[in-house]
């Protein structure tokens, strides 16, 4: 089997985090999904060092309101994927920021 890039081990491992929180019912075809208490416990132990509050009970709650487009109190994979994008995409704004002022360095 063929080395994996560095973007496709990255997806396997967002993949291996969220199958890592999420439960399923092993007699039924449901997808997968995140719990509220699996979400509060991804926060605080896998996104401690990027986001605020991660041990804060009702700031935990807040996002998975914000996440949850249909309302089922868990967390579906394509709503854990708006987090990631929703982390990423300003993260990626400060490494810019932070190469753009090392070339006005130089």
């Amino acid at each position: 089997m063929a080395e994996c890039t560095d973007l496709e081990w990255a997806v396997q491992v967002l993949v291996n985090n969220f199958d890592k929180y999420s439960s399923s019912c092993c007699c039924c075809k449901k997808p997968r999904r995140i719990s509220k208490k699996g979400f509060r416990k991804m926060l605080s132990c896998e996104l401690n060092h990027m986001l605020t509050d991660t041990g804060n009970r009702r700031a935990a709650d807040k996002l998975i309101c914000d996440l949850d487009e249909n309302k089922d109190g868990r967390i579906s994979f394509e709503e854990y994927w708006t987090l990631i994008g929703g982390i990423a995409s300003p993260i990626a704004q400060i490494i810019r920021q932070q190469e753009q002022s090392i070339k006005h360095t130089k």
